[in-house]
């Protein structure tokens, strides 16, 4: 009986997903009558048993590739068609006014809706599956040393490699990081899902990547949902450095910078694994400033409360799914870009490189940043 309100919600989410769009483009316009009443609500009702088996199958103990691919699909396109459902129904409330009723009202709202979701979800798949534009960001930290001024610091994170394979994609990737000329690479989790097993052959060109003064990498919280461990003794194996809440000092021109890293909060499932910052930054030179890879915004508090000068963070995926960052926003102090916290704190959050799940993003592009660091202008 424990189990019934686990079931009962992994049954509910999915019924809510499918129940408006079959009402917006099946039940409304047909009258609840006909061929196309029947076939549309057939075809819903498979989809319905399928997503929850296909995800259980895919994300659950068996872990099938071919069943998270098909239940990511499913769950993406379900929620696109969801949120524009929603949204073309309060849109067709004005048809009334116009002197347009039911059944002509639902019948253009359904074909406005189906358009709109086919468009987008064409247009999604292509934006997930492209290699990512290049953003790059001025970020001015106070105490830099001119030494480091102009240092270009490439961040690639939430790569997610998974069901899909990916490996042209992430040779690719890797290109596109080395045409960026990084003097640092960092990647800020939630690098695969998956055993290193499985994953290490789209993973492996991370080793090709160039980067002089060092690259850097942490768990996120997707490694705790697998082999954290065997993929921060991967890494270490491809020539990358884990910062398991710990840190590096790096040197460029007589000047010194603190490169910090620490576990994703999920990380405290695992013995020896949870985020501590206090270790992290143990015997750094308190006068550096530091530039701190933690995965998920949310960790920004404790960076503001130690004098962290910069946090690079991914884990939000900008919502990857427009309006899923409504959802995002409520766990998460921040969705994509820089911002600042307290006093002297400043925060990157990275939508990501990759994507979890459905191969989808609408609204909310991949990217691969370059954070070009500033030393502040001294005072006269």
């Amino acid at each position: 009986m424990k189990y019934v309100p686990r079931v009962a919600l992994f049954l509910a989410i999915p019924a809510l997903l499918f129940v408006v769009p079959w009402w917006t483009l099946v039940g409304a316009p047909t009258e609840g009558t006909g061929p196309l009443f029947w076939l549309g609500s057939a075809i819903f009702l498979l989809a319905f048993a399928c997503l929850p088996a296909a995800m259980f199958l895919g994300h659950g103990p068996a872990q099938s590739d071919a069943a998270s691919i098909v239940g990511d699909t499913l769950l993406g396109v379900a929620w696109v068609a969801f949120s524009w459902s929603v949204i073309g129904n309060v849109a067709g409330l004005v048809l009334p006014l116009a002197g347009v009723h039911d059944p002509d009202r639902s019948r253009i709202v359904a074909v406005g809706v189906l358009a709109v979701a086919t468009a987008l979800v064409g247009w999604g798949i292509a934006e997930a599956r492209r290699v990512p534009r290049v953003r790059t960001v001025d970020v001015t930290l106070p105490g830099l040393g001119q030494g480091f001024d102009g240092l270009r610091l490439v961040v690639v994170t939430d790569t997610h490699f998974a069901a899909l394979n990916r490996l042209r994609w992430s040779e690719k990737v890797v290109d596109v990081v080395n045409a960026q000329r990084p003097d640092i690479a960092c990647h800020a989790g939630d690098l695969a899902d998956g055993s290193v097993a499985k994953r290490h052959p789209q993973v492996d060109p991370l080793g090709k990547v160039d980067a002089p003064l060092g690259r850097f990498y942490i768990t996120g919280n997707h490694e705790y949902f697998g082999d954290a461990q065997g993929w921060i003794d991967h890494m270490t194996s491809i020539g990358w450095q884990p910062l398991h809440n710990q840190h590096q000092t790096v040197t460029r021109g007589g000047d010194e910078l603190v490169i910090a890293g620490i576990d994703d909060p999920t990380g405290v499932t695992l013995p020896g694994h949870g985020p501590d910052l206090p270790t992290a930054l143990a015997g750094a030179d308190p006068r550096l400033p530091v530039v701190l890879l933690a995965h998920q915004p949310k960790q920004i508090t404790a960076s503001a409360a130690a004098g962290v000068a910069l946090q690079i963070s991914g884990h939000t995926h900008g919502g990857q799914i427009w309006p899923f960052h409504y959802l995002v926003r409520l766990d998460q102090p921040v969705v994509a870009g820089l911002s600042r916290h307290g006093a002297n704190t400043q925060l990157y959050t990275s939508r990501g490189t990759g994507f979890w799940g459905p191969q989808l993003r609408v609204f909310a592009p991949s990217e691969i940043t370059v954070l070009v660091l500033r030393s502040a202008p001294a005072h006269a």
